[in-house]
């Protein structure tokens, strides 16, 4: 059996992250799906809590033949141990997916395999468009599984990132 690991902010989870989970489907038994950035919430660039990004990805998930777990993973500002503090978060897995240089080289430099995918339509598919487009009142539900747009609404999560992404500055 193989396990694999993709650590995403998922804010929100999008067609390009559920692109990548069918990719690496094809690779594993089962996946641990890392909510990077799990203490931050309620700002324009990580609108939505670990819990609710928890909801997103486990109901858009659900059909598929893949046995997931999302763990949240907590931001830590010592990048020599984030590899060994994701490593006690999460279930033990064999090896890890991502296109972040940054997370590739850590991961390199503590002996796990690392592989890449090639991203889908990233001019389009990615979570700064899709908050963008939430908060100009744009097309974003095209660009999440239809679950995202669910938990979204259920959250009142477009009222919250347009409220966060508001000023009080007078200056226009």
């Amino acid at each position: 059996m193989t396990r694999g690991f993709y650590i995403g902010r998922f804010q929100p989870f999008h067609n390009g992250h559920l692109s990548m989970v069918e990719r690496i489907a094809e690779d594993v038994d089962e996946l641990v799906l890392g909510i990077g950035s799990a203490d931050d919430s309620h700002t324009v660039r990580d609108p939505f809590t670990a819990g609710e990004r928890i909801m997103m990805i486990t109901k858009s998930l659900v059909d598929y033949d893949l046995v997931t777990y999302a763990v949240p993973i907590e931001d830590l500002e010592r990048n020599s141990v984030w590899v060994s503090h994701v490593q006690s978060m999460s279930p033990d897995f064999d090896v890890a997916y991502s296109n972040n240089p940054l997370v590739i080289q850590l991961f390199r430099e503590d002996n796990i395999e690392v592989r890449q995918s090639p991203m889908f339509n990233r001019e389009v598919l990615s979570g700064s468009e899709v908050r963008e487009r939430m908060i100009n009142d744009g097309d974003w539900e095209s660009l999440v599984p239809e679950a995202v747009v669910e938990v979204v609404y259920e959250i009142g999560g477009i009222e919250r990132i347009q409220m966060i992404s508001d000023t009080d500055s007078d200056e226009s």
